[in-house]
């Protein structure tokens, strides 16, 4: 539990560190507070409304305890919640045969969950559990604040390389370049690819302590683990046309639903599915 927590720490320290360094260098002071007002206006209209925007995106449709067709479903996730300590979500069925599953909602008291008419289709009863724990997890977590956050700090990086580009770079109190032109310019490339990097490593690292919360809400490791698995093998031969579309709601799902996808791992927002078994097997022998 405190090694992902840690690691997700170090990783937004490295990420704020990084915006002070670059910052300091191509913005100077001024550049810093409007690359960062810039992106925080950005992000806090998301926190605020994405979650709203991608239901509506991905056609979802609001499921009720009167809905006979998923009233298991429902129930499923108002008993995973009365274990999760958590105010019941609103919960969604997707019109979309891709197996997957997405938790949104700026906080606890504001969040809903998602699921395909694929997911339900292919996975137990039990391993639809682990997988409505795990996104109940993200929700337990505020997993949405702390993307939010990522995703402000990446953006003012972005914002302040390309005020660099366009004006030069930082200078000094005296008007002198703060950093030689050299420097400078590598900053404005690799600047934002390296905060890209330390953002799909928040992101890996949030998922494992959702697999390790949803584990511990169901209290079945293994039916996460089997859960898994099937939906890694499922959801790369079923397209998903709306997440195709909008790559950058990828990251939300359980599984990345993005058709050829090969990136190595520092590249991904999602750790090795094999990896994620893995730990969660390990979990399930210790119980």
């Amino acid at each position: 539990m405190y090694g992902n927590w840690l690691k997700t720490s170090i990783l937004m320290a490295a990420i704020v560190a990084l915006f002070g360094v670059v910052g300091g260098a191509l913005g100077g002071q001024s550049g810093m507070l409007i690359a960062l007002l810039f992106a925080a206006g950005m992000n806090v209209y998301a926190y605020w409304f994405s979650d709203k925007a991608v239901l509506k995106m991905y056609g979802a449709q609001e499921v009720t305890p009167d809905n006979a067709e998923f009233r298991s479903y429902y129930n499923m996730v108002k008993e995973l919640s009365q274990n999760a300590e958590l105010p019941m979500p609103k919960v969604y069925v997707i019109n979309e045969q891709q197996p997957n599953a997405f938790a949104t909602g700026r906080n606890p008291e504001n969040a809903a969950v998602a699921a395909t008419v694929g997911i339900m289709q292919i996975l137990s009863e039990r391993e639809l559990r682990g997988v409505m724990a795990h996104e109940l997890a993200h929700v337990k977590h505020r997993d949405t604040l702390i993307s939010t956050i990522s995703a402000t700090v990446a953006g003012a990086i972005s914002s302040i390389a390309q005020f660099g580009m366009f004006f030069g770079g930082g200078r000094g109190s005296d008007g002198e370049r703060s950093v030689s032109p050299i420097v400078s310019m590598l900053m404005m490339f690799l600047a934002p690819m390296a905060a890209g990097l330390i953002q799909m490593a928040i992101s890996r690292s949030r998922e494992f302590e959702a697999d390790r919360g949803g584990a511990e809400i169901s209290k079945d490791p293994k039916s996460l683990a089997a859960a898994l698995t099937k939906i890694h093998n499922y959801a790369h031969q079923i397209p998903n046309q709306t997440a195709e579309m909008h790559p950058e709601t990828g990251q939300m799902m359980i599984i990345n639903p993005l058709s050829g996808v090969s990136f190595d791992s520092l590249f991904s927002t999602h750790p090795k599915t094999e990896l994620r078994v893995e730990k969660l097997m390990a979990m399930a022998n210790l119980i």
